[in-house]
């Protein structure tokens, strides 16, 4: 084997929705602004009851129910996520034990936004090391949880949720090599701090970081699988805001993509914006098995990372 691929996705997202009216009623906003400023209409959000665990779990059950897959055909648990409340059982701990997965390596990574992306690029990396066979990988964050429902700026871009893909070994390269790092002198420009731990972050900085900095990075992600922009089928960028994803997938130049759009239904997810959105395009059949599809996670730390995977 000299590769590793995703063979299903799946994700899940809570029954509530809540949407920009509802927000009116809480803070001084409105329907107008929010659409206007970060192209949001609705967002889905958990119950107190609703753990990120459990969220995670539910994704994860359907990714392993389209690969045709037993709890048992999984020997490593990746779930990115900056959301949990406990340090340990950790999230994939409890997600194994919520799946009956009977004894698989179990580990949480924190890179918030971009989390899923460096989850995948480590499965990527484990499979074709020889350290792990199959591996359930999953982005779930509870945004809720840490959102200041006081602060307008930040209350309306939150969302609840969860995606996952299987990766297993493959005959050919299935996810392509990750380009991934850092701005460590702006990782303040978002945060999840305090106690209570609450979510902010200064826009404009990310914004213009996001549009400027970022195109030639995802481009050179595409140099590293051997395309060109202009072969992909599709890009999946971190669900953050409207207005971030749309001139990034034109700077990018990926002209004949289809470009995910989730963040209008589900707000920003954080680690889970990229493998949500992805399961949706798949489900819609908007790609086809074998697509190139450009998958790129920015945010938290200031960190990104992406890389090309063949759609399942």
């Amino acid at each position: 084997m000299i590769g590793s691929r995703i063979v299903a996705v799946g994700h899940y997202q809570p029954a509530k929705v809540l949407t920009n009216e509802d927000l009116a009623g809480l803070v001084d906003t409105s329907d107008e602004w929010i659409r206007s400023r970060v192209g949001i209409r609705t967002r889905h959000i958990a119950g107190p009851d609703e753990p990120v665990d459990e969220l995670a779990a539910h994704a994860a059950a359907k990714a392993l129910a389209a690969a045709g897959l037993a709890p048992g055909d999984i020997d490593l648990v990746l779930v990115a996520t900056s959301t949990a409340i406990d340090r340990s059982p950790n999230m994939a701990a409890r997600v194994a034990a919520r799946l009956g997965i009977p004894s698989p390596a179990v580990m949480d990574l924190n890179v918030v936004c971009a989390g899923f992306t460096h989850a995948l690029a480590t499965a990527d990396h484990a499979v074709r090391a020889g350290g792990a066979s199959r591996v359930l990988v999953i982005g779930a964050d509870k945004m809720s949880d840490v959102a200041d429902w006081t602060d307008r700026t930040s209350c309306v871009l939150v969302g609840d949720g969860a995606g996952a893909a299987v990766v297993e070994a493959s005959e050919e390269v299935g996810i392509g090599p990750v380009l991934w790092g850092s701005v460590p002198e702006m990782g303040n420009a978002v945060r999840i701090e305090g106690t209570p731990a609450r979510f902010a972050q200064e826009g404009q900085s990310v914004y213009r970081w996001a549009t400027t900095q970022l195109p030639p990075i995802a481009r050179k992600a595409c140099e590293r699988a051997g395309l060109e922009p202009e072969d992909l089928s599709a890009v999946v960028l971190h669900q953050a805001n409207l207005r971030i994803i749309e001139p990034l997938a034109e700077k990018i130049g990926a002209v004949n993509a289809v470009v995910a759009r989730d963040v209008a239904e589900s707000g920003n997810t954080s680690a889970a914006s990229i493998p949500l959105a992805f399961s949706k395009l798949v489900e819609r059949g908007e790609i086809s098995t074998g697509d190139p599809v450009l998958l790129f996670g920015f945010g938290g730390n200031l960190s990104y990372a992406g890389q090309v995977v063949r759609c399942p």
